[in-house]
């Protein structure tokens, strides 16, 4: 049960410091912060058999699109945090460290380049946004934040759940 527990809070954690991560950016630097709601959009389409959109801006909208949106996102820090113990062992809960929690976060970055932008309109990798290098370098360095998360978390959650 500590195992799981200190999983869950890792995952979220690291979520959080992501989350904290995309909010500074947006003032300092005036990047616009993810919309979740489309993530959302997205993943509530997908009972209906629809996993493709040309843009899901487009898509008709989802009824609780929002909540589902950021409720993906933390359950996907919490899988990730949890692939992270798959990898290095319970033994990093214990003790963590900060290269297998980079390599889990910028591995990471698989999943929209791969999955989520494909299926939201974006293309692979971005390649149909107006500047596909910078949201390539906004998502690698975002998922570079996640792994920082993940190992501050991690030390987080040894302090609180120590087993």
């Amino acid at each position: 049960m500590a195992i799981a527990a200190s999983i869950l809070l890792t995952g979220i954690g690291a979520t959080l410091v992501m989350d904290l991560w995309s909010f500074i950016r947006g003032r300092w630097l005036g990047i616009p912060r993810p919309d979740y709601g489309l993530v959302g959009r997205w993943v509530g389409h997908m009972p209906q058999g629809r996993f493709r959109h040309a843009a899901i801006k487009a898509a008709a909208p989802v009824r609780g699109e929002r909540v589902l949106g950021w409720g993906v996102h933390y359950l996907t820090g919490v899988a990730f945090a949890g692939l992270l113990v798959a990898g290095w062992g319970v033994d990093w809960l214990r003790a963590p460290t900060l290269a297998p929690a980079l390599a889990v976060g910028i591995g990471t970055i698989a999943a929209p380049f791969l999955l989520m932008q494909p299926g939201m309109g974006a293309g692979l990798a971005a390649r149909r946004t107006p500047n596909p290098a910078a949201a390539r370098r906004q998502s690698l360095v975002t998922h570079a934040v996640f792994g920082f998360g993940l190992y501050a978390a991690g030390w987080l959650a040894r302090a609180l759940l120590p087993f």
